[in-house]
């Protein structure tokens, strides 16, 4: 699976709200970090156990991809989230890194 297909893959799984599915992009020692930061999460069992808090919270989650850019085995992702349709959206780059087929870091610049 390309780079592309496997982000793409994972937004489609993540705005689903399918927990499961979501995980299966992942590599089993994903590292989650803000940009430039120490790593906020490790391992495929925190990211999902993150996932099903964040989905039961925000039952109208979605993730709208704004721009990508993709270099080799990195793929850059603008996203405008959205928690309710009440709420204010608020935009993310994902920077997502690839090795072999599974995403095994994301990096996160908040705005």
């Amino acid at each position: 699976m390309s780079a592309v297909a496997l982000v793409q893959g994972q937004l489609d799984a993540y705005n689903a709200q399918d927990v499961d599915a979501l995980c299966s992009f992942y590599a089993d020692d994903v590292i989650v970090s803000d940009l430039n930061a120490t790593p906020n999460l490790h391992g495929l069992k925190a990211y999902h156990e993150r996932h099903v808090g964040l989905f039961a919270q925000f039952p109208q989650n979605q993730a709208q991809l704004v721009s990508r850019i993709v270099i080799g085995n990195t793929v850059i992702d603008h996203e405008r989230v959205l928690r309710n349709p009440e709420a204010v959206p608020f935009e993310v780059a994902a920077i997502y890194t690839i090795v072999g087929d599974k995403i095994a870091r994301v990096d996160f610049v908040k705005a």
